[in-house]
């Protein structure tokens, strides 16, 4: 039994358009509206919104937003998303800054101005409050959060490997759900 494969909503909003990666996926159902760049191999999953209707969302390469996400800006709080990082189900990340090599927990939440710094993981429904800056390579948890501990290299090594999985994933995905496959 075949369907008809739905598409993403990927739209401009205010004069500003999506600059979308011809490897990035964005999969039906996801929405990516106003100013958002997807570098190569990024992938907006099932339900995600991108919503840039006033500052620019960046998702870095290799990067990920799973499904059921809300990612969006706040004026003068954009959103910056490095490389190599998942965005885990359900989480919102909103006006902040996750640097390369990261992982944001299921349903999690990063608030306007908080850095995640570069191979660090926010535990599933952690609340990371507006401002917080998290050093590089730290585990935090908790509501708020706060830091736990340094993350190992075996942890680390772990984000990496999530990234990248997801960027075979959507291969598999565009495949089966492509309007041209």
């Amino acid at each position: 039994m075949t369907h008809q494969a739905a598409q993403a909503l990927v739209a401009g909003v205010g004069g500003k358009n999506p600059d979308i990666d011809p490897t990035a996926f964005t999969a039906p159902t996801s929405v990516v509206l106003g100013e958002v760049t997807l570098a190569a191999g990024a992938s907006i999953w099932y339900s995600a919104v991108l919503r840039a209707d006033c500052g620019p969302i960046t998702l870095g390469a290799d990067s990920n937003v799973q499904d059921n996400c809300t990612v969006h800006v706040d004026p003068g709080f954009p959103v910056s998303i490095g490389e190599r990082v998942s965005i885990g189900h359900n989480a919102v990340v909103h006006g902040c800054t996750v640097e390369d090599d990261c992982l944001i927990g299921m349903g999690a939440t990063v608030l306007n101005g908080a850095v995640i710094g570069a191979g660090s993981l926010v535990a599933a429904q952690a609340l990371v409050p507006q401002g917080m800056i998290v050093p590089p390579g730290s585990l935090v948890a908790g509501v708020p959060a706060k830091v736990r501990r340094e993350l190992t290299d075996e942890e680390r090594e772990g984000i990496k490997v999530n990234a990248l999985m997801y960027v075979e994933l959507a291969k598999q995905h565009r495949a089966s759900v492509s309007p041209d496959a």
